[in-house]
């Protein structure tokens, strides 16, 4: 990699840092290029990003951004996983590494708060932001379900009534 490369690499990883809600650093025990496709594809379907960089210019890109205090957490074959959802990448890489004993969590941020391996856990297991949605839409489309099922609900009885009848009067 020449320093045209590099350079381009630092100005695109320092670019993501300032745009992404959470980074996540994973360290790499032995995976292999089958888990690591299989990885960036789980990645990639919650909307995050799963990049492997050398820890000496991602700590360049680091500086300047409100993520420069994990620099600390770059040491060994570390990738960084990040997103603008602050649930999806650090889910996306617990699941991941609840099934590959080869993917270990170091720690994270969001924003300007570090994370732990512990805390990153903590943070995979809420919801994400589309779960969220999800769950507010249907509390506000319930009491509308509901007001409407007791609205229909005298036509349905009289209905039922006028065809018990009907039916008694064929018979």
């Amino acid at each position: 990699m020449d320093r045209a490369e590099k350079t381009a690499l630092v100005e695109q990883l320092n670019a993501t840092f300032k745009e992404t809600a959470v980074v996540v650093v994973t360290r790499n025990l032995g995976l292999t290029v089958a888990d690591v496709t299989d990885l960036r594809g789980k990645m990639r379907a919650v909307d995050a990003d799963y990049k492997v960089a050398k820890n000496r210019l991602a700590k360049i890109a680091l500086e300047g951004t409100q993520y420069a205090p994990i620099a600390d957490m770059l040491v060994g074959p570390t990738a960084l996983a990040t997103s603008a959802d602050p649930v999806a990448a650090a889910k996306a890489a617990h699941d991941f590494a609840k099934g590959n004993d080869k993917l270990e969590i170091v720690g994270g941020a969001m924003g300007d708060v570090v994370l732990s391996a512990d805390e990153v856990k903590q943070l995979a297991s809420l919801p994400s932001l589309d779960e969220l949605r999800a769950k507010i839409v249907g509390l506000v489309v319930a009491p509308a379900t509901k007001i409407a099922q007791i609205a229909a609900a005298p036509a349905g009885q009289l209905a039922r009534v006028f065809g018990a009848y009907a039916a008694k009067e064929d018979a």
